[in-house]
């Protein structure tokens, strides 16, 4: 099956993103812009790699990425086509870079659960927690000599005073080359403003955003502390579906049609904390909405970084030409949590304004840590520890899918989690959940119950199991000790029927 007409595409030899990304990436913009329609048929491999005069294999590899991400379907004996389950796109000529107009305005049980309260009872208990990190696995001799170099330098240049509350310049420059080299982001040091960690970037959105009585929408299980945020800044939340293929953006439209939706928080690369990842198709519906319903998206993407199955997804954000999201990221997940480097970009108007939050709350964050930081970006560091530990999480992660295969295959049910660092499960009817987190707890292992997640509307019957930060023999003994559990409260359910 022949195409009528050329796919008419340009490279970029000296570009640093592999070649079967560019080409996917152009596609991709390509199907934006309205010319490849749902349903339209593509050249073959064979063809398209001719016509770049690349290897058939990088034009493979550039459709199965696309397929991947769900841009793209495939059909034996007739060929790849645009999926027929995106919209219609047709975005307007002259979209405006503006972000809607911005308001400044004026933990609850999670956080309990996360930190000990005992930890003289808890030290021996095997902590499958939402997600964090193993700092075991810093390189601590590059760490510290970064560290040396920033006090070092930045005392005898005088630069331990007071600077700019965006954060330090170098530091800014570096993450706003990582994100237009990597995320597809087009930004510069004026939309990129550093923060103690992701939830600073999604308070300052919040308070920049949010007026009382403000309408924003967040999905029903999600990132408690975001929803709080929010809430502290007298936002009445909304809540919204979500299934495996993420938010329910026709459910979106709903609300949007009975409310004046002021923003909504997301998490589309990995869902806090059900692990799914939004469609393509969904996603494009989300911008969409937003420029029809006036409305902004807060993007936090977490976890970027970690994905198992093929190359990231590229955040809301590398699509955004009419300036509705404000992108939240984080280092925390690369480092640890505990040195709190995060970020936040958006127009150069909303970081001014964030500016102006953090000379209240803050004044500027810690500029040894950023210098330091900056070092280790710079001279590709992170870089290089980001492919080491994607290795060992998708290891831990293939090790905790197969236990809890074996283990607790008749309790639960689950997907296994194309990225991030946490796997959800969807325990049996039946089985109460807050009462399997204390049986589990007296056995020696802490999980996080579902409703932890939920608007409080919604009965969860699921709990989060964070990986990242437990080796190969804690996850093997967490499992047998909630199997345990599990089979003490089967019992118990036994005994009262």
């Amino acid at each position: 099956m022949l195409r009528s007409w050329n796919l008419n595409l340009v490279l970029n030899r000296d570009s640093a993103l592999a070649v079967y990304l560019q080409i996917a990436q152009q596609i991709i913009d390509e199907i934006k812009r309205g010319r490849l329609l749902p349903s339209t048929i593509l050249p073959g491999t064979r063809e398209l790699a001719e016509k770049f005069n690349v290897n058939r294999k990088t034009a493979r590899l550039a459709y199965d990425e696309l397929i991947a991400q769900g841009w793209l379907t495939t059909e034996k004996r007739r060929g790849t086509f645009v999926s027929a389950k995106l919209p219609h796109f047709v975005p307007h000529k002259h979209a405006s870079m503006q972000v809607a107009e911005i308001h400044t305005s004026q933990f609850t049980s999670y956080a309990r659960h996360l930190v000990p309260q005992d930890h003289t009872v808890l030290d021996q208990v095997i902590d499958f927690n939402d997600g964090i990190p193993d700092t075991r696995l810093i390189p601590f001799e590059i760490l510290s000599r970064a560290f040396r170099h920033a006090l070092v330098d930045s005392s005898r240049a005088n630069r331990l005073g007071y600077d700019d509350p965006r954060g330090m310049l170098i530091l800014r420059q570096a993450i706003a080359s990582m994100l237009n080299m990597e995320r597809g982001l087009s930004v510069s040091v004026d939309n990129t403003c550093i923060v103690r960690g992701s939830q600073m970037g999604i308070f300052l959105a919040a308070r920049i955003l949010t007026r009382p009585g403000d309408c924003v929408v967040v999905e029903r299980l999600s990132y408690p502390p975001a929803r709080e945020a929010f809430s502290s800044c007298g936002a009445q939340i909304l809540g919204v579906g979500l299934d495996e293929h993420g938010l329910d953006v026709d459910e979106l439209e709903t609300l949007c049609k009975q409310h004046r939706v002021r923003a909504i928080y997301v998490t589309p690369h990995h869902q806090f904390p059900t692990t799914v990842m939004m469609t393509a198709e969904r996603r494009l519906k989300l911008l969409m909405l937003a420029e029809q319903y006036d409305f902004v998206i807060v993007e936090d993407d977490y976890d970027h970084e970690f994905h198992f199955h093929h190359h990231p997804v590229l955040p809301l954000a590398s699509d955004d030409p009419a300036g509705r999201v404000v992108y939240v990221g984080s280092l925390s997940k690369v480092l640890a949590p505990g040195l709190r480097i995060g970020y936040l970009v958006a127009s150069r108007e909303f970081i001014n304004q964030c500016s102006s939050e953090i000379m209240l709350i803050d004044r500027q964050g810690n500029s040894v840590t950023e210098f330091a930081v900056a070092e280790l970006m710079g001279s590709g560091e992170i870089k290089r520890h980001i492919r080491k530990t994607l290795k060992i999480y998708g290891e831990r992660r293939n090790i905790l899918v197969d236990l809890v295969r074996e283990e607790l295959g008749p309790f639960v049910r689950f997907d296994p989690p194309v990225g991030g660092l946490a796997l959800w499960l969807r325990l049996n009817e039946g089985i109460d959940i807050d009462a399997l987190a204390q049986k589990a707890l007296l056995k020696k292992v802490r999980v996080l119950p579902g409703s932890l997640f939920s608007d409080g509307e919604t009965d969860i019957n699921g709990i989060r199991l964070g990986f990242g930060s437990l080796d190969a023999n804690e996850l093997t003994e967490g499992i047998w000790r909630l199997k345990h559990a599990l089979i003490a409260q089967d019992r118990a359910i036994s005994l009262m029927d």
